[in-house]
This record gives C-alpha cells, structure tokens and sequence, in this order.
C-alpha cells in the first residue's frame, strides 16, 4: 500500500526564515515528496522573524479562532496561510500573539533560549493537529521535523487517536542533532497532559532534565518510523529507537526524495 497524502510538522522554511539546514529541508523535503506524486499539507510556525507582508500571509477566519488552554491559560489559535508559486505549494502558518507573533525563534535577541520553549512547542502540535482536524483532510502520513514539532507524535497517538484525521495515520519523526540546549525545566512537562495523553505516558522519559534529547525520545516513542536528518544524532536517540524496534532510516544526505517515498510506503504494509 502506498502513502498517497502525507502531512509536514516542520520548525521552520526558507524563505520564510533565515537560511539553514533546517529551513532548507523544512522548505524542499515537502516539494520534492509532491513532486513524486504525494498529496502534501505543510505546517510551520510564524515565528516573529516572518515578514508578513513580504511573504504575502493572510488570516483564514474559517480555521482561526479556538482557544487552546497551555498552564490554564487561554491563548488565541490564529492561522495564516502563503505560498510558493514556483513549488505550487501552499503553506499554513501556527500563530499567537504571545508565542509567536512578537518573538524571535528559538532564541531571543540576546542570544538567550525562550524559557517557554516547551509551551511553545505543546501549542504548534495541538494549533495544527486542530486545524487538520477542521480542514477535514485525512493524510496518510504525518512526518514531523524540527524541535518545535516533537510533541505531535505524542498527541496524535492518545488525544487525537479516535479523531478521523488521524486515526490510521503513520507518524515519522525526524531525530536530529541537537537544536536546543537548556533544559526546558519540569514545569513544561506538567503541562503537556491533555485528555488522553497521560504524564505517565512519558514520564520515564524525563528524569531530572527535559531537553532536547529527551523531548526527541518522547517523539520516537510515539512515531512509527524514524528518519535520522543529521549524521551527528545522539546515539541515545537511536538507541531507544533500536530498543522499541521501530523502523530507522539512516541519514540520506541530499539525495533523500525516493528514500523517503519509499520509507512512508513500507510502514503502510
């Protein structure tokens, strides 16, 4: 059976954010899966650093609107969409005043990680796995990049396991080196349980410190395949995976396009 529509959770793209090896896997891992012949949907988050009208985004009032609760906080779901005319490939923007809006990325302008981090990260997973859930669209596939979508696994395999959308859907997760330092500290991870996705459902997990490795394991936990994105991954990350005998995809370099294709496919069977 083959993987005819797959869902991209990336952390960021070009040219929507500056050049880097994540942006640029984040901007033409998608075109190059549609250009096999894949339905596609990509997500990003709308970091502050996004210039708005450059990028010609624009509000969708249908799909906007909800209010997620992070740390019994209400914070305002806003969903904006672009695209790439010459890849004939729309783009959805997660956004939020106070995560994203009036923020850098990953790190603020002092050179200093944001502290919330981790509440930015449970909003940009559920923000999208709501708004997949009201476009109606059903993908196959759900490949998740970057720090920021680490979390999505998780969710999509307990709060949103009976929602339709995602119900018969295989998670792929890209480990990578790397991305953040601090640690995103315990309070973070009282704050990820949301209905069926339990504490204890990730609890061993955590230990002392909640960074980016950690953050990777609760994502391979939950995913039905991995994909290594850098040859310099923590050998930790891998190992769990190997541990849990989920499919792993070695590192592709450039010449990732049929590798992927073909890796989606297999976890169809």
């Amino acid at each position: 059976m083959k993987a005819k529509k797959v869902l991209f959770i990336t952390g960021e793209m070009v040219p929507f954010v500056p050049e880097n090896s994540k942006s640029l896997m984040g901007r033409y891992m998608p075109q190059a899966i549609q250009e096999l012949g894949h339905e596609i949907r990509t997500f990003t988050p709308k970091w502050g650093v996004i210039n708005e009208r450059r990028n010609q985004l624009h509000e969708v009032i249908r799909l906007s609107g909800m209010n997620l609760i992070i740390d019994d906080t209400d914070h305002p779901l806003i969903i904006k969409v672009s695209s790439i005319q010459a890849a004939r490939m729309q783009i959805y923007f997660i956004d939020n005043d106070d995560y994203f809006m009036k923020r850098t990325m990953a790190i603020d302008p002092n050179g200093e990680e944001y502290k919330d981090n981790g509440e930015r990260a449970i909003f940009y997973a559920r923000g999208v796995l709501e708004t997949v859930k009201k476009l109606g669209w059903t993908p196959d596939v759900i490949h998740c990049h970057g720090w920021i979508a680490s979390l999505a696994p998780l969710y999509i395999k307990t709060a949103y396991k009976d929602e339709p959308s995602f119900h018969d859907a295989k998670v792929v997760f890209s480990a990578s080196a790397p991305e953040l330092k601090d640690d995103l500290g315990q309070h973070f991870a009282q704050c990820i349980p949301f209905k069926d996705a339990k504490m204890e459902d990730f609890q061993e997990l955590c230990g002392e410190r909640l960074g980016h490795t950690e953050l990777s394991k609760i994502a391979v936990k939950f995913s039905d395949g991995v994909i290594l994105d850098d040859k310099d991954v923590n050998s930790e990350i891998t190992d769990y995976a190997k541990s849990l005998n989920i499919p792993l995809l070695d590192y592709q370099g450039e010449d990732y396009k049929e590798a992927y294709s073909k890796f989606y496919d297999s976890l169809m069977d």
